[in-house]
């Protein structure tokens, strides 16, 4: 179902660039798992719409025990998330999947990179960013320190 490499995660509300079709199964509640195109493809098509795929270089690492691959990779995944904090970042991608045993026991290590889809060429996470307007400041009232002084007229 899913290469060992590159696996993209993209967030169900994720907005994708007008034009661009890929085709993605769910993964788990929240999340799909993008199956075509591979993540080569699908940068190509956002940075055609000259939208933005920003990737994190942070790397982050999880360890998981179990046989079923598809389960453990889910649960692996899951902790990743919850690691980073997900950031209100709307993509994962997961650069590699290795499955071992140790002592006959049998375990995934992933390895993993959050991303992010938009349109602006400047990183604006939707949690980060605040629309600001400087608050008012009553012509009579100058700030010092931390203390409001009477201004005279």
């Amino acid at each position: 179902m899913f290469d060992t490499k590159n696996v993209i995660l993209i967030r169900e509300d994720t907005t994708l660039p007008p034009g661009l079709s890929i085709v993605s199964n769910a993964f788990f509640p929240g999340w799909r798992i993008v199956t075509s195109p591979d993540r080569s493809g699908l940068t190509r098509g956002i940075e055609a719409a000259n939208w933005n795929f920003f990737y994190s270089a942070d790397e982050t690492r999880a360890t998981v025990l179990g046989t079923d691959r598809l389960r453990t990779l889910r649960r692996a995944v899951k902790g990743i998330l919850a690691k980073q904090g997900l950031r209100s970042f709307n993509s994962v991608e997961v650069t590699n999947i290795v499955s071992k045993r140790f002592l006959g026991i049998p375990f995934l290590r992933i390895v993993a990179h959050l991303r992010h889809i938009q349109e602006s060429s400047a990183l604006i996470l939707t949690k980060d960013f605040v629309l600001r307007m400087p608050g008012a400041v009553a012509p009579e009232f100058a700030i010092a320190g931390s203390e409001q002084h009477a201004v005279a007229q």
